[in-house]
């Protein structure tokens, strides 16, 4: 390996112990509060997020739109990766000026917020994707590509459950459901929705929706952008024979 691949290499080590750590009070505690804010929303809020992520999933499984890109050969992981992260700079700045002008505009222009992130963030992944040479138009790759959205957005314990399965990837492949009838979309968008409700909750508020909403609408672009460049530089290793150390599977 060149020292970028082996500096990539160390970050990619320091990650893979995050995915696996247990979950600690500081998260039980916010999921505690996060159950006791949602039995303050209205079913009819819930019942429309949980309908839209629902439909962009299901979406994201059978339709064509998000596959257009085609996989890039022949450049070394710092090219790679260096177009990867203006890439995701941009994404950022779409997401963030989309938030600040949904929020600024209430609980109506706040709930039509999920789709479009939605449609930046899955967008935002399929780039990815293709930047680091594979194809969204293999179905295995799109479910590979659901499965780094669970990783960023979903509780400790679900993220480790789905860590484990992508650091797998050669052996689950053999076992994904082959009809998206049989895909479990259902933990999916409830973990996606249980995650963003406090951080986007904020954004339907008057005065204060348009700040927390471009703030909001950034971090979490950045956090699916570097969750997915880790997860695809796990294949990136595998696939040039690297050898990553493996000690913490066993914990």
């Amino acid at each position: 390996m060149d020292n970028y691949e082996l500096q990539v290499a160390e970050e990619l080590e320091r990650w893979q112990a995050e995915m696996l750590a247990e979950p600690g009070l500081l998260n039980q505690t916010a999921r505690r509060l996060q159950r006791k804010i949602n039995s303050y929303i209205p079913d009819k809020v819930h019942a429309t997020i949980t309908g839209i992520i629902k439909q962009m999933i299901q979406a994201v499984l059978t339709g064509s739109q998000y596959t257009g890109a085609k996989p890039v050969q022949g450049l070394s992981l710092f090219e790679r990766e260096t177009q990867i992260r203006k890439r995701i700079e941009l994404y950022k700045h779409t997401a963030a000026a989309e938030g600040g002008i949904t929020g600024a505009g209430g609980i109506a222009l706040g709930l039509a917020d999920f789709p479009l992130l939605l449609t930046i963030k899955l967008k935002l992944l399929f780039d990815i994707a293709s930047m680091y040479g594979h194809t969204g138009e293999d179905y295995r790759e799109r479910l590979y590509i659901l499965a780094i959205f669970q990783l960023a957005f979903s509780s400790d314990a679900h993220r480790r459950d789905v860590y484990l399965q992508i650091a797998d990837w050669g052996s689950h492949v053999q076992r994904l459901p082959e009809s998206i009838d049989e895909f479990d979309w259902r933990t999916l968008q409830q973990e996606y929705r249980d995650f963003i409700d406090l951080a986007k909750l904020a954004q339907l508020l008057p005065i204060v929706g348009a700040p927390v909403g471009y703030f909001v609408n950034k971090r979490l672009v950045d956090k699916l952008g570097m969750t997915a460049m880790n997860a695809y530089r796990m294949r990136y290793f595998a696939c040039q024979g690297a050898c990553l150390p493996h000690t913490w599977l066993a914990k």
